[in-house]
């Protein structure tokens, strides 16, 4: 039996609190076999990553502190889309301001949602070929470093445990696809 969005009924939804980054709600819903659930659920406005890639097959990727992991992870760069903001644009925004680049070609590789079992964070990926210095400086609240690894080395660091960041393991993967010229359901889009 397929079930449809409309089998399940949002019957109250209560917001408990409102972040700088997240909103959360309480929902009561009710499923199609008629019991009542109460479902958390995390409302985030959609971010960006980025796999900036150079020529001779080199990315740029950034190490910083993750504060919910209590950990030091090393990245493809990334944002927060701002109310109103299409995520090519954001891709170019955050490229400069984290790495200090822009790019001549914007390519979305795939888009996602990261954990649709309590968010709603839509992540979009993008390669960015093309690459030279762009004026920029992360948000207050970052600190950063820029790391440039070939492609290669930092798919071996996902193989061994080193990079355990859902989006750089997307990212890279992509990349590494895209780099072989193998195409996927976002090949072309961008700018």
């Amino acid at each position: 039996m397929e079930y449809e969005v409309s089998d399940h009924e949002v019957i109250a939804s209560q917001q408990v609190f409102d972040g700088h980054v997240v909103k959360v709600f309480l929902d009561d819903v009710r499923l199609p076999d008629g019991r009542t659930v109460r479902w958390e659920s995390v409302k985030h406005p959609g971010a960006v990553g980025m796999v900036p890639l150079r020529e001779d097959g080199r990315v740029l990727m950034v190490r910083q502190y993750r504060h919910a992991v209590r950990d030091v992870l090393l990245e493809i760069p990334a944002g927060k889309l701002d109310q109103g903001e299409e995520p090519i644009e954001c891709a170019r925004r955050e490229l400069a301001e984290e790495v200090g680049m822009k790019a001549a070609e914007t390519v979305l590789l795939s888009e996602f949602y990261n954990s649709p079992g309590y968010s709603n964070e839509r992540f979009f990926i993008y390669v960015c070929t093309g690459l030279s210095e762009a004026p920029g400086a992360p948000d207050p609240d970052e600190f950063l470093d820029v790391v440039t690894l070939q492609l290669e080395d930092g798919l071996a660091m996902i193989a061994d445990g080193r990079i355990r960041d859902a989006k750089s393991i997307i990212g890279l993967t992509l990349a590494r696809a895209f780099r072989r010229g193998e195409t996927g359901p976002f090949s072309g889009s961008g700018a």
